[in-house]
């Protein structure tokens, strides 16, 4: 039953429900009911073009209101949430934040860089990897943790020496953006060190403009968590410093983050 106005009176009126659903979605291409004989299967293929088209309403008539997926959770990927912070980068301690004339000067060597990149990027893909290069899947984040901070890792966060076999940026190119990621929540519960370092700075080289969501945030993030570490930096003359203030300075004025930038000194 449905509320019908009539002469500007609204009245009680029994409304078909299968014309509600006509006046909420008209049909594309009218069809009448189609007159077939008895002998009519319907668990048959459709000989004739009335019989298609009553397969069709049949099938339509049997089709539930609302449909509800059934999704199992375990199928999904993990961290599929994209938590974004509006918040900057902590201000650098007295002495600890570099010139404009240094941040514009590690810009542009690293605009030169990235150059050199997309310029041999199609020669690297036709390269073949080393024999003794076992490359990760693209969510293993253990695997790729252990493939680029090389294979001495434990909870306190020590990471062993890089190798002279380290292999170059192109074997990751096509997960920078996860590589990225794991190498960022590694950062995120543990210390700076120059084999993170030298990996970040790669990737970043290696991530096309414009960024993607994903992408966005993680040198967001990754950024923050930078300034966050130089705040515990005892000395200003440690080697640390120079490297986190080149991470930040890379986000905040290469891939226009502005907010995040440090004050020159």
């Amino acid at each position: 039953m449905r509320c019908v106005a009539l002469a500007g009176r609204e009245v009680m009126a029994w409304v078909p429900v299968e014309s509600a659903v006509e006046e909420l979605m008209p049909r594309l291409l009218p069809v009448e009911p189609c007159d077939l004989t008895e002998c009519f299967d319907p668990s048959v293929p459709p000989r004739t073009p009335q019989e298609y088209l009553r397969r069709v309403q049949l099938e339509a008539a049997q089709c539930p209101d609302v449909v509800v997926a059934q999704i199992d959770p375990k199928k999904l990927k993990r961290r599929q949430t994209v938590n974004v912070s509006l918040s900057g980068c902590q201000p650098a301690p007295e002495g600890y934040s570099p010139t404009l004339q240094w941040q514009q000067q590690q810009v542009a060597q690293f605009s030169a860089i990235r150059q050199s990149v997309n310029k041999h990027r199609s020669h690297w893909k036709s390269q073949q990897l080393d024999s003794n290069v076992i490359m990760p899947k693209s969510e293993d984040e253990d695997g790729w943790k252990k493939f680029c901070l090389g294979e001495r890792l434990c909870s306190e966060g020590i990471v062993g020496p890089a190798t002279n076999e380290s292999p170059g940026i192109d074997y990751v190119q096509a997960t920078v953006t996860s590589v990225l990621e794991y190498l960022s929540n590694w950062f995120g519960e543990r210390d700076f060190t120059p084999e993170l370092g030298r990996w970040l700075y790669a990737l970043l080289a290696c991530l096309e403009k414009p960024l993607l969501p994903e992408a966005h945030s993680l040198i967001r993030q990754l950024a923050r968590r930078c300034s966050e570490v130089r705040l515990l930096v005892d000395s200003k003359d440690d080697e640390r410093v120079p490297a986190l203030n080149l991470l930040i300075c890379l986000v905040s004025r290469y891939f226009d983050q502005r907010d995040l930038a440090d004050e020159p000194s």
